[in-house]
């Protein structure tokens, strides 16, 4: 009897140590609620963050390809379900869907924005905001089996541009050179590149006749590749992701014929004369109503200079970058 006791005890051990088991199971599940709730607040935050809607961009050609690598890094990693369009109808034709009531968000520029634009977007009702996005080189490209015209002076250079310049035949610049006519190409009016070298390398004067001016800048790559007497200039970056197909002129400016390349690209460097920055323009009405905006304008700065090495643009000082982050962070 007493061993029967003693067996029913140990039954009661057992079943009340099974009990208070499971309640300490209850308790870590208790437990682990608030950790369930810290992850449920935190899925919830990240989709108040979780941004919808367009960004619409246009303007410079020589731009594009560093504003198209950034728009489809964040859509990809950033904010998926914001549509990042970027066009390339040139930097004045860009500024004219820029500087209007509804126009568009952002517009790259080859070129700095003129005062007239400036007074359009007044009129228009609202603010723009210069962001400089990276350093250029204008660069001349021949045709790959051209291998007299490698390097050549700033003031060849110029005056096989001008009208007024001298310079028909290779022969005009060395009588070693091949007595064949020159022929010249370059982006047409609607794009900074063309203003930039009409304006502060031609010193505005009138352009050789005949020369050859394209909206796409991958029609002047195959017109070039296709012309033993051609030369032509572009942005840098044009050149880079054509190398297999075009020449580059290499340009002494006093001290010694200097190649473009990411190094010598610099507003005091070797290529100086030859440098230029670009950028886009954001209209800040845009930025203060739409969020999408004005989150795609702190990630392209955050990581624009990223992207300027690999899409053929030297990248600029990081405090300068940092500066426009600041500004752009303050008008959260």
């Amino acid at each position: 009897m007493k061993k029967m006791k003693l067996v029913g005890l140990g039954l009661f051990m057992i079943l009340m140590i099974g009990f208070l088991a499971a309640c300490g199971g209850d308790d870590a599940n208790t437990d682990a609620d608030p950790a369930d709730s810290n992850d449920e607040t935190e899925d919830n935050q990240a989709s108040d963050e979780a941004l919808s809607g367009s960004v619409v961009i246009d303007g410079s050609g020589t731009v594009y390809p560093l504003m198209a690598r950034v728009a489809e890094e964040y859509m990809t990693v950033a904010q998926h379900d914001v549509s990042v369009e970027v066009a390339r109808a040139g930097t004045s034709a860009g500024f004219a869907r820029f500087l209007v009531p509804d126009g568009t968000d952002f517009n790259d520029a080859s070129r700095q924005i003129k005062e007239e634009e400036l007074q359009a977007a007044e009129e228009a009702g609202f603010e723009v905001k210069e962001l400089k996005v990276a350093l250029d080189g204008l660069t001349f490209v021949v045709h790959p089996d051209n291998d007299w015209a490698t390097e050549l002076t700033e003031e060849d250079v110029v005056n096989i541009f001008r009208a007024d310049g001298g310079i028909t035949q290779w022969s005009d610049i060395n009588s070693d050179w091949p007595a064949e006519e020159i022929n010249t190409y370059g982006p047409n009016e609607n794009h900074g590149t063309y203003e930039f070298f009409y304006e502060k390398i031609l010193d505005e004067a009138d352009l050789v006749d005949g020369v050859d001016l394209q909206q796409e800048y991958s029609t002047l790559v195959t017109l070039i590749s296709e012309d033993e007497n051609a030369i032509g200039f572009f942005g840098f970056g044009y050149y880079v992701n054509n190398q297999d197909q075009l020449g580059v002129v290499s340009v002494d400016f006093g001290d010694g014929p200097v190649e473009p390349t990411l190094e010598t690209i610099d507003e005091s460097g070797d290529y100086a004369p030859f440098t230029r920055p670009v950028f886009t323009y954001l209209n800040l009405d845009m930025a203060a109503s739409k969020p999408q905006v004005l989150d795609y304008a702190i990630y392209l700065m955050d990581n624009v200079n990223t992207f300027a090495g690999e899409t053929g643009f030297a990248p600029l000082p990081e405090e300068e970058v940092q500066a426009d982050v600041e500004f752009l962070e303050g008008l959260k």
